[in-house]
């Protein structure tokens, strides 16, 4: 683990943040995926995302979301919510593959955003005692 001089990565109120919101954007997407949300339709034609995959996409996401919230219950389970931001992670690493392979480059910041959060989600689980 890399150094932490300044102790940014032992907040306890900060890895709650973060670990809240990278759950809830991950269960808002996996919603609109479900609910097969116009944008969500849009976008995933356009990357070449076979509209059946929507379903399981979001389940994807859905137990990403969960992992992240059980590790907050209880620092038992803190190693399958370590998993599940590592998920995450790969996931929208694959997202941004998707985007960059049908060369859509005009909204690389959603899937970076949700990438974002599950880094910082990963980072956090790994650095709290």
């Amino acid at each position: 683990m890399p150094e932490d001089p300044e102790g940014m990565m032992d907040n306890p109120l900060a890895f709650l943040v973060v670990t809240l919101l990278t759950a809830a954007a991950n269960i808002g997407i996996a919603a609109a995926d479900l609910a097969g949300a116009r944008f969500v339709l849009a976008n995933s034609a356009e990357v070449g995302v076979p509209r059946s995959w929507l379903p399981r996409l979001a389940a994807l996401k859905l137990a990403g979301a969960a992992g992240l919230l059980l590790g907050l219950l209880d620092t038992g389970l803190r190693p399958l919510s370590a998993a599940a931001a590592c998920g995450l992670v790969l996931f929208y690493l694959g997202a941004l593959a998707f985007h960059v392979r049908a060369r859509v480059l005009h909204n690389l910041a959603f899937p970076g955003f949700f990438l974002a959060t599950a880094v910082a989600s990963l980072l956090y689980q790994m650095a709290m005692p």
